[in-house]
């Protein structure tokens, strides 16, 4: 029997509830690891640093999914909670033909900029050719991306999740299987990666889209309407904290691999490349969490139940910290076994890897909280502060942290600037969270 949103929300039940979410996002993040490891093993080492620095690039374009899903659904969300069923419906409805016509026109700007950010960012020669390629052909399939990155939050609104992990997990299969057929038996490289996940995309994003164009269980479908400014931009504002937070991820990777270009070649941005994969299962699980729990504190706050607000609150930190603390004591634990999947071939790199893992992933015992705080006021439609703190945290602190830092300690600089960054930000979130406890009563 599905969880309804209406519902008092135990530690078992947020689970369960939120658990389809945080798979979705995991399997989402497969494309990375995937293209990675069979580009890496199959198609060199230049393959696997054009995608590294690439990859960014269309995250960045990707994140307006991820605004309008977690913005949308918390509007819509709080809209059911105030009883206004048919206006969810229309809202719903402008979001997602909202989505189709930005994500359309961001792909035909992509293809003319990706070879220039991508020489703006160091790359050249072979690695600057193969990253246009990759680029280009991601760039056709931006509309479904986005669709996909916002129907994560609009199916756990919706109360069906696990429709949502379905669709998600079906397309990191297809992704997976192409990857193994496009690179590995054609031998189409890093042309047969980016073909995978694009229609690994195709697959997440268009699935979901037909079954909302058809009549469903659900509170959610697909009726004609008109563009009104004011619902899409409460929506966006509501979401722009997710939407700041992708794209500040984004900023900051692509500097990232500008200071390890300079510092230490195309070795260090495979190493960073590595951290990255394996942060795609670690917070994905935490931003998983926290965005999966956004409809359920929206809608309460809507129906103005202080005291649901109160436990959703409490019982996620608990969930943030406990997590938190497994996921870095593995991570240490396993830095070796990860190195060897994806550079055992190269005992330079895997050493620089290894190294560059354990001193990295001390950031994870803090910046889950940063998220979960980010996505509570997403939750509780104020767009504002959830924004702030998620700008702060990465475009401004990380990004600093990864300039100035190494002028200080060297290459180490790099590997300890997000942890720098998460520790200062935790404190401007916890400051934003006590100055506005009266307002929303979470504590």
């Amino acid at each position: 029997m599905a969880i309804k949103l209406s519902e008092h929300f135990n530690y078992s039940k947020l689970l369960k509830f939120t658990i389809p979410t945080i798979i979705m996002m995991i399997c989402t993040s497969l494309y990375g690891v995937v293209d990675g490891t069979f580009v890496s093993n199959f198609a060199g080492s230049d393959s696997l640093a054009a995608v590294n620095i690439v990859w960014p690039v269309i995250t960045l374009f990707g994140a307006v999914g991820t605004m309008v899903g977690s913005g949308g659904s918390a509007l819509i969300s709080k809209t059911l909670g105030e009883g206004k069923k048919e206006l969810a419906v229309k809202y719903f409805s402008m979001l997602i033909y909202f989505e189709i016509l930005v994500g359309i026109i961001l792909s035909v700007i992509g293809v003319f900029i990706v070879k220039p950010i991508a020489m703006l960012l160091g790359a050249e020669g072979a690695i600057l050719e193969k990253g246009e390629n990759y680029g280009r052909i991601l760039c056709a399939t931006l509309p479904a991306f986005i669709l996909q990155n916002s129907f994560q939050s609009f199916m756990v609104a919706a109360e069906r999740p696990k429709i949502g992990l379905f669709t998600s997990m079906t397309g990191g299969v297809v992704n997976m299987f192409l990857d193994f057929l496009l690179i590995y038996v054609f031998k189409m490289g890093i042309v047969g990666a980016a073909i995978a996940t694009g229609v690994g995309q195709c697959v997440g994003g268009l699935l979901p889209l037909m079954f909302f164009l058809f009549k469903n269980s659900t509170n959610y479908r697909l009726v004609i309407t008109g563009f009104e400014i004011k619902p899409i931009a409460k929506a966006c504002s509501n979401g722009l904290s997710g939407m700041v937070m992708i794209m500040s991820i984004s900023i900051v990777n692509m500097i990232y691999n500008f200071q390890l270009l300079r510092l230490l070649g195309s070795g260090g941005v495979i190493s960073y490349g590595i951290i990255q994969y394996i942060m795609f299962f670690t917070v994905g699980f935490l931003s998983g969490y926290s965005h999966g729990s956004i409809p359920i504190v929206s809608y309460h706050y809507g129906a103005e139940n202080v005291d649901e607000i109160k436990n959703l609150f409490h019982r996620g930190l608990v969930i943030i910290f406990i997590s938190s603390i497994i996921f870095f004591g593995s991570t240490e634990c396993l830095a070796p076994v990860y190195s060897k999947i994806f550079v055992g071939y190269d005992d330079e790199l895997y050493k620089l890897s290894v190294h560059a893992i354990r001193v990295y992933y001390f950031f994870i015992l803090v910046g889950g909280y940063n998220s979960f705080i980010s996505a509570f006021f997403t939750g509780l439609n104020n767009g504002k502060i959830a924004a702030i703190i998620s700008l702060s945290r990465t475009l401004l602190f990380e990004g600093g942290s990864i300039l100035l830092l190494p002028l200080i300690f060297g290459i180490n600089g790099i590997w300890i600037a997000v942890t720098v960054a998460e520790v200062i930000s935790v404190f401007v979130a916890f400051i934003l969270l006590i100055k506005n406890r009266k307002k929303y009563g979470y504590f």
